[in-house]
């Protein structure tokens, strides 16, 4: 996100106008809601459908106050911004309203009077009473969280009367929320969400062969995801153990033979590592990590059991010449 350049360049033009900043600025935005509490300037339209009701939304924002080129607060500086969530952790109106009107990569700004903002009160001592704000935000991306809160809201009964089609949504949203923790290093809430949607699934109840099927088919990538996630958090058993679960849904699959291959190779079991890592590679022979996992375990091994050997015989020359 550009951050505030605007306000200062209309700051700089005050001496040829009479009308204030936010005033100069609200002459080229457009009322979304009617009444002239919330205004807005697409700077970079965005793709696809507008943020649904509910949405947890990935996105920079900065809000100022008029005469202020510093954000009272912002995201700006982050590497990674939060996933937030509409209602929960966006509580502001003006706000929420705004980013509902907002679409995938979309970068607009929005003038908020004080009955869509902080109110009469304001919110001291950082934000006056009766104030205006102006935000400018990016929506990096969204998902419509709001079928999810839902289907966690009911009962285990009420849970197993929904149509299989409908837990997958909600499944394969965890999922995307898991994917989005992990891409940004966040393994611990990965792993929750993987594990939240693995529950689901398992507590889902059904005597339909074609539906039980349908739900392994489900969990593996989630086993998958899963076992890497405790790798990167360093917990190989629990990785051995994810790995595993899915080779039960899947007995010929290479990620998951791989995955026990790193876990075993985590912890030093290298006989066991090269086992996985040579199936996953009679599967796929070319592939660089296999095959650069494999080599290093080979070494390891190798080199356990030249240590071992070196150790029988320094063990056995100890106890020859005690004998003499």
């Amino acid at each position: 996100m550009s951050g505030n350049g605007l306000v200062p360049s209309i700051g700089r033009r005050l001496t040829t106008s009479t009308l204030s900043p936010f005033e100069q600025l609200g002459r080229r935005m457009y009322d979304i809601l009617g009444d002239g509490g919330i205004l807005k300037e697409v700077v970079q339209p965005g793709e696809g459908p507008p943020v649904p009701q509910n949405a947890s939304v990935i996105m920079y924002y900065s809000g100022f106050l008029e005469y202020s080129n510093q954000p009272f607060e912002s995201t700006a500086h982050l590497k990674y911004p939060p996933m937030m969530k509409l209602g929960r952790d966006v509580t502001l109106a003006g706000l929420e309203l705004g980013l509902l009107t907002m679409k995938k990569g979309e970068f607009s700004r929005f003038l908020l009077q004080p009955q869509y903002a902080y109110g009469e009160m304001g919110c001291p001592p950082f934000i006056p009473a009766a104030a205006a704000i102006l935000y400018e935000v990016q929506v990096l991306d969204y998902l419509d969280s709001g079928q999810v809160d839902e289907f966690i809201s009911m009962s285990s009964e009420e849970q197993s009367s929904v149509p299989l089609s409908t837990l997958v949504k909600v499944i394969n949203t965890l999922r995307s929320f898991g994917n989005r923790f992990f891409n940004q290093s966040r393994y611990d809430h990965a792993k929750d969400r993987y594990k939240q949607a693995i529950t689901l699934l398992r507590n889902w109840d059904s005597q339909n062969q074609l539906d039980k099927e349908k739900i392994q088919v489900a969990l593996l990538p989630l086993y998958l995801n899963l076992s890497l996630a405790e790798l990167r958090l360093e917990n190989p058993k629990k990785a051995l153990k994810y790995g595993k679960k899915a080779l039960e849904i899947d007995s010929a699959n290479t990620k998951a033979l791989f995955r026990c291959g790193q876990a075993y190779h985590e912890l030093q079991e290298f006989e066991s590592a090269q086992d996985y890592l040579i199936m996953a590679q009679s599967k796929k022979p070319f592939d660089s990590d296999i095959n650069n996992l494999l080599r290093k375990v080979a070494l390891a091994y190798k080199d356990g059991l030249d240590k071992e050997k070196d150790m029988y015989s320094k063990m056995f020359r100890d106890l020859r010449s005690s004998v003499q």
